[in-house]
């Protein structure tokens, strides 16, 4: 390690690798740090094992000063509740930490809490505690507990070379604001753990290329998109030239929080079928695994093969989607969403 190396330097995914490779962990952990929460083992003779995660929501980063506090709030507690859909599970206990300047008027504060408690009560979630600390920034850390049926968690790490991948909803739209009213997809997380549909599954948080090569590197795959089946939010559509430029935004977007997850072949069919009786928000396939580990592909509407760069949102290292969903962009500073 260089004396002088910084965290910009080095970035998110790097520093997390460092942060967590010593951990000490006690009996009972089944999946500690790398996955969208970590999964411990419930009591012996119970039918659960439970989930933890965490989630900060920073002013500057996650919104603005001029974001209303009621979305504030509900950001805040879904951006935590999307890790748990992630996992398959039901959220059940939350603690929130609550960083503030002291010039931040009480007003502010009551409207964030208000959004935290209507999100809550929206997912018959428990808000159990917290603490109150002062600081330079407005900041909510949302830390939330939940259950997946013993042993059925879905983790990153279950994909096989050959299978179909599907995301639900659609990408692209978090800078036109979607980032404040999302959906935590936990109705369909459960649904698709219960029915043992998905062998792995991610929310998609950092963007779609980004997230998808978490799951690669977990499960050891390669990925072939179907570049013609991405599906761009109306948003993107809209106010975006040219569907080249709306595609980068879906491929590249942080934010979007839709399910991002793996089905065997021989189920697909099957799983259209039972996901359409059950649901009436979009899922597609956009895509199958490999055995190329770590080759990341895309298929164009020519049927031309283009080597894809996992990018998206990283913090530390600022960057911007690309117009040629085939180019990496480094420059540039990711705007704040408000």
């Amino acid at each position: 390690m260089k004396k002088h190396e910084t965290i910009s330097a080095t970035g998110e995914l790097a520093l997390i690798r460092r942060l967590t490779r010593a951990l000490p962990l006690r009996g009972g952990v089944l999946v500690g740090p790398g996955d969208d929460c970590a999964v411990v083992k419930g009591a012996a003779s119970g039918r659960y094992d439970y989930l933890l995660t965490s989630d900060a929501s920073v002013e500057g980063a996650h919104f603005t000063p001029q974001t209303a506090g009621m979305l504030v709030g509900r950001k805040a507690l879904g951006r935590a509740l999307s890790d748990i859909a992630a996992m398959g599970g039901e959220p059940l206990w939350v603690l929130v930490d609550l960083t503030a300047p002291a010039t931040v008027s009480i007003k502010r504060i009551e409207r964030i809490y208000a959004g935290l408690r209507k999100m809550a009560r929206q997912f018959k979630v428990s808000i159990v505690g917290g603490d109150v600390s002062s600081g330079s920034d407005l900041q909510l850390h949302v830390f939330a507990a939940g259950r997946a049926a013993k042993k059925r968690a879905i983790l990153r790490s279950g994909a096989k070379a050959g299978e179909a991948l599907f995301v639900t909803g659609a990408l692209g739209g978090s800078f036109a604001g979607k980032h404040l009213a999302f959906q935590p997809r936990l109705r369909e997380g459960r649904w698709l753990a219960a029915g043992k549909w998905a062998t792995a599954m991610i929310d998609i948080s950092d963007g779609l290329l980004r997230d998808l090569g978490h799951i690669m590197r977990a499960s050891g795959i390669g990925v072939l998109l179907k570049l013609e089946a991405i599906p761009i939010s109306p948003a993107a559509r809209r106010r975006l030239a040219g569907r080249r430029r709306a595609l980068g935004r879906a491929l590249t977007d942080g934010e979007d929080y839709e399910l991002l997850f793996t089905v065997p072949e021989k189920k697909k069919d099957a799983f259209r079928r039972a996901w359409r009786r059950k649901f009436r928000l979009a899922c597609v396939q956009i895509g199958r695994t490999t055995r190329r580990a770590g080759l990341l592909e895309g298929l164009d509407a020519a049927g031309k093969r283009i080597q894809l760069q996992e990018n998206g949102f990283e913090h530390f290292v600022g960057q911007r989607a690309p117009e040629n969903p085939g180019q990496t962009t480094r420059s540039g500073k990711r705007g704040l969403r408000g």
